[in-house]
């Protein structure tokens, strides 16, 4: 065993969650870079692909690392959009914090320590953010600055007042507002962002910005002008969803993070 390994803990620590669709020609250079990541660090991680129902070689490149690294492992939920994914993986994994990761690692997988003790503790939601001091966005058309800012202006009228960031893919949620969260989501699209945060705000869950350093991606699979009308039109969902009753529980405290 080599000393690495022997410094490891018997408890993960960290999931690092990543939805996938359609992602081959990703994935083995976005792998590498995490299981170079993982493996570096002296805490026990694991790594969940979630496949979104990918018509190419996505599994296949997953159970090749899988075959090689112990703790990648490969979900596959079936074809239900990014928040489905994201929730298969969120309640899979078995770490203390469970990370969103997008598969494009438009945020370098080393920000990753920012999201952890001893740098951050004491919450149940941090979520990366592209705006504030310490953030810094390279290589974004300035179209898709002003479409994201506009988007954001609204889920702070709608829905969640007080964040600069909410549509960021990277995001690490504590494991004891895992179950209650991801229990009560109905989104299964891009919108799923804001009705987790809703609901946590409702929670009275502890939420933190963390300015991150990220880079555009020029092969998004986002669309600026329809998914940002389906995300209106989610954000328009999470409020019926509220006067429905769908969000409410019985909870008698709020979940401890230390």
């Amino acid at each position: 065993m080599d000393e690495i390994s022997a410094k490891k803990s018997a408890a993960t620590l960290l999931s690092i969650i990543i939805p996938a669709y359609n992602e081959e020609h990703r994935l083995p250079q976005t792998l590498s870079k995490i299981v170079e990541f993982v493996e570096a660090q002296d805490y026990e991680s694991e790594v969940l692909v979630v496949d979104d129902g990918s018509q190419d070689g996505t599994a296949a490149i997953v159970t090749a690392f899988a075959a090689q690294y112990g703790y990648v492992r490969l979900i596959q939920p079936g074809r239900g959009g990014k928040g489905h994914a994201v929730r298969a993986g969120m309640l899979e994994a078995q770490g203390e914090y469970g990370f969103l990761c997008d598969a494009d690692l438009a945020m370098p997988i080393t920000e990753l320590p920012k999201f952890l003790p001893p740098q951050r503790s004491s919450y149940h939601i941090a979520i990366g953010s592209r705006e504030g001091s310490g953030a810094v966005r390279y290589n974004e058309p300035f179209y898709r600055h002003m479409m994201g800012r506009v988007f954001n202006w609204l889920v702070k009228i709608m829905a969640v007042p007080g964040f600069e960031d909410t549509q960021c893919g990277f995001k690490c949620f504590h494991s004891s507002v895992v179950p209650d969260l991801f229990s009560h989501q109905t989104i299964q699209g891009f919108g799923f962002d804001v009705e987790l945060l809703y609901i946590a705000r409702k929670r009275g869950y502890t939420i933190i910005e963390v300015p991150i350093h990220w880079y555009h991606q020029t092969e998004s699979k986002v669309d600026p002008i329809r998914d940002t009308l389906r995300m209106v039109r989610d954000i328009l969902l999470v409020r019926q969803n509220d006067r429905n009753g769908l969000y409410d529980c019985q909870k008698q405290h709020l979940p401890s993070t230390q």
